[in-house]
């Protein structure tokens, strides 16, 4: 009842604040986490969900469409071949040593079984640049740490999929014949999302059709719409539609891409923070309590862990600095993939499910609060100029101080460049 007016109170704090967000350790990510949290039923009650409620999974489902549309949208096929050198590493070695070494960590520290332990492991491999946004946000931060970080986070999340997919279908100890109908609605899916963006555009490149300035953003609306709907009616695997469809639109309609990009990132958020305010309202404090130690100790090996080693494992001979390698390292935040699979595993009806659900979730919210208050601290490394703005007048004033004697600066002298440039939602 109180779900869409709790969201939108959040969402304009949320955007009240976005310029503090900008420069400080402050996360919009956070807030609807917390925010959700707090409304949920383990706190003040005033939403009532579960894995169950038609809301989650209609919600998770919209959403993670939306984002990987938005995410193969950001590389296409040109993209990829461009960039094979340093995000090739991480998404062909750092993926699945990620994903291997954290299902080590699930089977040996928190007991689950090896199909389990690899189902938690493809859940938590995909990253999300939007906690690490002072450094994949900030022209500062050596181009190259940005560059991998935003094409490995677009393109990881499509990767895990079919692992996820794959690896409930085996935990649920499904027979062969669900196996090959599920291959054929990942095959299916990637078809659809190849063949209704290429027809779409070619239409478009007729002479009897002509799309007009306005309208063009709501091409690739419209054809993101066409897959979704043909995804649902033929039962195709609809987020590898999603993600194939992007790259396909990125791919051959570089006008389409470049008009729809700001509209459709701030569609993507919206769904992301609502799903995040969502994720929040499903745990409580007995939900932690409740997660044995050795829990606690997968989730913060998993982070601290995991993916440092499949990445210096992965960067080995690749000369890379060190300081952007260790940056590379830590900034492999558990998003809002992780946070959908991670929805998806609950309402799988597995008979661990929520056990693993509550390994997943407990890495998810530790990685939002550690990931997204420090990304300033670490782009700090790359300069002086990356302070955060009130650190950066502090010092400023602290200057002139000392310097009093001798000749001031003007008043009008403008303030230092903002070190955090980046998303204001990160």
């Amino acid at each position: 009842m109180y779900l869409l007016l709790i969201f939108a109170a959040v969402l304009l704090l949320a955007v009240l604040l976005s310029a503090l967000a900008h420069r400080t350790v402050l996360s919009t990510a956070v807030l609807f986490l917390v925010a959700g949290f707090l409304v949920g039923d383990g706190v003040f009650g005033l939403v009532h969900v579960t894995a169950q409620s038609p809301v989650v999974a209609s919600l998770a489902e919209l959403a993670l469409f939306a984002v990987l549309f938005t995410d193969g949208m950001r590389v296409g096929w040109t993209d990829l071949r461009a960039a094979w050198r340093l995000p090739g590493r991480a998404l062909g070695w750092g993926l699945p040593l990620t994903l291997l070494v954290t299902a080590l960590l699930a089977h040996y520290i928190a007991g689950l079984d090896w199909p389990e332990s690899l189902l938690v492991g493809a859940i938590l491999a995909p990253t999300d640049p939007v906690f690490a946004a002072a450094l994949v946000g900030n022209e500062r931060v050596p181009g190259r740490l940005r560059h991998l970080l935003n094409v490995e986070s677009g393109v990881n999340d499509g990767l895990a999929l079919p692992f996820v997919v794959v690896l409930l279908a085996i935990a649920a100890n499904e027979d062969d014949l669900h196996l090959t109908t599920l291959g054929t609605e990942l095959l299916l899916g990637i078809a659809i999302g190849i063949a209704v963006p290429w027809i779409a555009i070619r239409l478009e490149r007729t002479r009897w059709f002509a799309v007009s300035p306005q309208y063009l953003p709501l091409n690739a609306v419209a054809i993101g719409l066409l897959v979704l709907a043909l995804g649902q009616a033929t039962h195709a695997n609809l987020f590898l539609a999603a993600f194939a469809a992007g790259i396909t639109v990125a791919t051959i309609g570089h006008q389409q891409r470049e008009a729809f990009e700001h509209f459709g990132e701030l569609v993507a958020e919206i769904l992301k923070l609502a799903a995040l305010l969502v994720f929040g309202a499903l745990l409580s404090p007995a939900f932690f309590a409740d997660i044995a130690g050795t829990g606690w100790l997968f989730a913060i090996l998993a982070l601290v862990a995991a993916r440092p080693v499949a990445l210096w494992i992965s960067f080995l001979g690749a000369k890379l600095d060190l300081r952007e390698q260790l940056a590379a390292m830590w900034f492999g935040p558990k998003g809002f993939a992780s946070v959908v699979y991670g929805l998806l595993l609950l309402a799988s009806g597995i008979a661990v499910a929520e056990e693993a659900f509550g390994l997943v979730a407990l890495t998810i919210v530790l990685s939002i609060l550690l990931h997204s208050s420090t990304d300033v601290i670490v782009a700090r490394g790359f300069g002086p100029d990356l302070l955060p703005t009130w650190q950066q007048r502090l010092e400023t004033r602290g200057r002139r101080l000392l310097n009093r004697g001798q000749p001031q600066p003007s008043e009008s002298e403008p303030d230092p460049p903002t070190g955090r440039s980046g998303n204001g939602t990160a």
